[in-house]
């Protein structure tokens, strides 16, 4: 799953695109070496040592991975535990807010 994520930062760099994690694991230490291990550099939130930390109740988590796709606007636009169909929505949806961020500097 890293390398996915990792390839879409790098091809959606400099694009409105962002990628936001909550990280389960048990330990923090230990989470933060897996965390540079994996290159990851987008935020990394951690949610409490468990599956039932604070993040994970509020939006109601029921599976790991669990990914929520949030448009522009802040709408969950798609939540599943990753598919194909969710890199074609993720260039939709970069295409919209790129199309609504030229409408707004027009104005």
């Amino acid at each position: 799953m890293y390398p996915h994520e990792r390839s879409l930062v790098k091809k959606l760099e400099g694009k409105p695109f962002a990628i936001l994690g909550i990280n389960s694991d048990q330990a923090r230490d230990e989470l933060k070496k897996i965390l540079e291990k994996e290159n990851i550099t987008w935020r990394s939130w951690f949610d409490g040592g468990n599956t039932s930390g604070p993040i994970a109740t509020h939006w109601n988590v029921e599976s790991w991975p669990s990914l929520y796709l949030v448009d522009h606007k802040g709408v969950i636009r798609d939540k599943s535990v990753g598919s194909k169909e969710m890199d074609k929505l993720i260039e939709k949806l970069v295409q919209e807010a790129e199309a609504d961020a030229k409408t707004r500097a027009q104005k």
